[in-house]
């Protein structure tokens, strides 16, 4: 199963003209750490939870802030026809905790972030404990 099938989900973003306290405004209502921000559903930066304490703690930014002032612009995306294997690459190779899902038209269409991953992973593993404790059960009883 792909990425988008299994993370197609409303993901918060913004625009880029925005400011710093709209933008921690939706994290708090959304209870997120991230918002994507778009131009016409393409992705143009990301700004996380962190950033934006850095920013504002540094005083390098106020809550009147434009997040075009504040974004990482630079945002490693992936491919909706891409899988989990590719996803848990990506996060090694790139050291990001959150991957914006696009289309081959660069479209937002879900995110996937390394907490997903973990979630899947340990449903998974339970799924397999439960396949493999019946014949587990019966070599012991052997």
């Amino acid at each position: 199963m792909n990425l988008g099938e299994q993370f197609r989900s409303q993901v918060v973003t913004a625009g880029p003209d925005e400011t710093v306290e709209q933008i921690v405004r939706k994290m708090q209502h959304e209870s997120v750490g991230a918002v994507v921000i778009v131009e016409e559903r393409k992705v143009v930066g990301i700004v996380t939870d962190r950033d934006v304490a850095l920013k504002l703690g540094l005083g390098e930014a106020d809550a009147s802030t434009r997040v075009d002032k504040i974004m990482t612009k630079d945002v490693e995306t992936i491919w909706e026809d891409q899988g989990v294997f590719n996803a848990t690459q990506y996060f090694m190779g790139h050291e990001v905790r959150r991957l914006p899902i696009i289309d081959r038209q660069d479209n937002l269409v879900g995110m996937v972030t390394v907490d997903d991953i973990f979630v899947l992973l340990a449903h998974e593993l339970r799924n397999l404990s439960r396949a493999v404790a019946p014949a587990l059960a019966a070599k012991e009883g052997d």
